[in-house]
């Protein structure tokens, strides 16, 4: 069946604010991109807040530029930001939203990782829906990532 969102969770032995500053630090994408296909951040975007632009630089087989902008943001609960292509091509290309939500709980933080392509050009939608399967495993490899960065933070008893 075909999906516009697929979300992913993870419990993260981990503070929220922990986890929230290494996914709000684009200079950390590359470390924390379960799909290989990030390779740096573009420019000083320093902490990624609301309305924060940043650049990526990516490979899946070709070299590519993308550039996202921060349009959910609430400190160490949520970040989302919504990619496109570079310059005139972001009106044809990307339009994807990438989001974040943090959950204090029991034992750590629920993290919740979610893709929704709602808002991707309807003429790369279709495309980009078939991907919806990849996009799960990477996203699962991308909590597990933040999970080996961040899990052995200590974290307080509730």
């Amino acid at each position: 069946m075909a999906t516009d969102s697929v979300t992913v969770e993870r419990l993260i032995a981990a503070e929220p604010s922990a986890i929230f500053a290494l996914v709000a630090d684009a200079d950390r994408h590359q470390d924390i991109d379960g799909s290989g296909t990030v390779r740096e951040a573009k420019g000083t975007p320093g902490p990624l807040k609301a309305g924060s632009t940043f650049g990526m630089s990516m490979k899946w087989g070709v070299p590519y530029s993308m550039v996202s902008k921060v349009i959910e943001f609430e400190q160490d609960r949520v970040i989302a930001w919504q990619t496109r292509g570079p310059g005139p091509l972001g009106k044809f290309v990307g339009g994807r939203i990438w989001r974040y939500e943090l959950e204090p709980t029991e034992g750590g933080t629920l993290v919740k990782e979610t893709w929704d392509i709602s808002q991707e050009n309807p003429a790369s939608r279709a495309m980009t829906r078939r991907m919806a399967g990849l996009t799960r495993t990477n996203m699962e490899k991308t909590l597990a990532r933040i999970d080996e960065l961040v899990g052995s933070c200590p974290t307080p008893p509730r």
